[in-house]
């Protein structure tokens, strides 16, 4: 018989299989350091066809299979579980970074099939080029992949505009736990024939299924926008700017709010600071419109008790965006351990206590450790970094965040999905029905738990 690489090399090639310690490595340790498994191999098909004949593979033997993307995860849903708590069978990863292909733009119906491992700058380039976008947009662009975010139902800077990537998504291309192929592939609009089974994969984590294609809508950008980065004295006054500037007729494009203390650390970092006046928050909002934009945002903002300073420029203004963008750089690499980082949501009206109580974990638990919040304050979705925290601590710290956030009827996981990081506390979001009714969904598609072992469940 033989050998697993092989047998794997004969399906992909033998450049395409990587069992090198050294080479693994950089495909088992994730973005932020924090989570690192073990893996036999590492295959990086280019086909659909090649993805399922992995899969069969896989199936018959009884290997285990993790999905990665760009690794730019923050939950630790890609990497493979440790060596300590792997099912004792063999697990292979499954790259999808030749699994880069764009179909052509379907112009009048404003959509496009992406591979998994397509960029999201990939994919939005690619619809500018015939005068569309990608509704879906994160700071790491650049490297987050289709598939990934997919997987996970990112949302990202557009979501106020355009919502989540569930949003985004017409078809869907996977390959099932058994290696079969499921190909729910339609443009149109209006497509009600039994279940949605591209939105049930999407969120899905890798634990359902691999998506090996799918099939984005796209959106008709603004013609033009304006960028504005606001010094308030208080979080409350970012909604009620978000809410004055609806009034004027204005759409809000963006909205995302950062603390004193991130704007320094990106400033320290080579970002220049947004505003001349230094201020608790800074407000980062892009909106576009007809008729006098400009006018009617200053306008709004006039309107707003809590400004302390405004500075505006025509989008896409990306010297007033970096303050914003370059946050998750700064912060990983501005700690000595790795980064606590702890996706959550909470109402709207619930934001102003959020950011209190978020900040002052530290000092109610006695941990030395550096708060660094921020976030999509248009959708209450805020990203609780905590550095330089002790390992003795990192329970502690995540335990208190999510104990505010659920004390304050938010949620523990707003677009990071659960991973390996949040699995131990799905119970706080989620019902003994409802779980159980996943593990039935779970156990009805990937019967010997095959697909991401350890990852959503635990």
């Amino acid at each position: 018989m033989p050998s697993l690489p092989d047998r794997l090399a004969g399906i992909v090639g033998a450049p395409h299989v990587l069992t090198d310690a050294g080479t693994l490595a950089g495909y088992l340790t994730d973005w932020t350091g924090r989570w690192t498994g073990a893996a036999d191999a590492v295959v990086r098909p280019r086909t659909t066809d090649e993805v399922a004949a992995v899969v069969t593979l896989c199936a018959a033997e009884g290997i285990s299979l993790c999905v990665q993307g760009g690794n730019t995860g923050l939950v630790g849903g890609s990497i493979p579980p440790a060596a300590g708590d792997a099912p004792t069978r063999l697990t292979i990863l499954l790259s999808t970074a030749r699994m880069t292909g764009l179909d052509d733009v379907d112009v009048i119906g404003r959509s496009v099939g992406a591979q998994a491992g397509a960029t999201l700058d990939a994919v939005d380039r690619h619809a500018a080029a015939h005068g569309l976008r990608f509704g879906v947009d994160l700071a790491a662009r650049e490297s987050a992949t289709a598939g990934g975010v997919v997987a996970t139902n990112a949302g990202g800077i557009r979501m106020i505009r355009h919502g989540n990537t569930r949003s985004q998504v017409l078809g869907i291309e996977a390959v099932l736990a058994d290696g079969r192929i499921l190909r729910r592939w339609s443009p149109l609009i209006k497509d009600n024939v039994g279940y949605d089974l591209p939105g049930l994969l999407t969120g899905s984590e890798g634990t359902l299924a691999v998506i090996t294609k799918v099939l984005f809508s796209l959106v008709t950008p603004p013609e033009a926008t304006t960028v504005a980065v606001v010094a308030l004295d208080r979080v409350a006054a970012a909604t009620e700017l978000i809410a004055a500037a609806s009034r004027r007729g204005l759409v809000v494009e963006a909205a995302e709010i950062m603390t004193e203390a991130g704007v320094d650390l990106v400033h320290a970092h080579g970002a220049r600071r947004p505003v001349a006046q230094p201020a608790p928050f800074e407000f980062v909002f892009e909106v576009s419109g007809a008729g006098a934009v400009d006018e009617e945002l200053l306008a709004a903002i006039e309107g707003i008790d809590g400004v302390l300073d405004a500075v505006a420029e025509p989008g896409p203004a990306q010297a007033l965006w970096a303050a914003r963008e370059n946050h998750t750089e700064a912060i990983a690499r501005s700690t000595t351990t790795p980064v606590v980082k702890l996706d959550v949501s909470v109402p709207i009206r619930a934001l102003p206590e959020a950011f209190d109580r978020l900040h002052a974990v530290p000092g109610d638990l006695g941990v030395e450790c550096r708060p660094i919040l921020f976030g999509h304050v248009g959708d209450g979705n805020i990203h609780a970094n905590y550095l330089d925290v002790p390992a003795a601590d990192v329970h502690r710290v995540t335990e208190a965040v999510f104990a505010v956030v659920t004390d304050l009827g938010g949620s523990i996981s707003a677009e990071h999905g659960i991973g390996r990081a949040k699995a131990a506390w799905i119970r706080l979001g989620r019902s003994d029905v409802d779980i159980d009714l996943m593990r039935t969904l779970k156990t009805a598609l990937d019967p010997h738990g095959l697909l991401n072992p350890g990852v959503l469940f635990g």
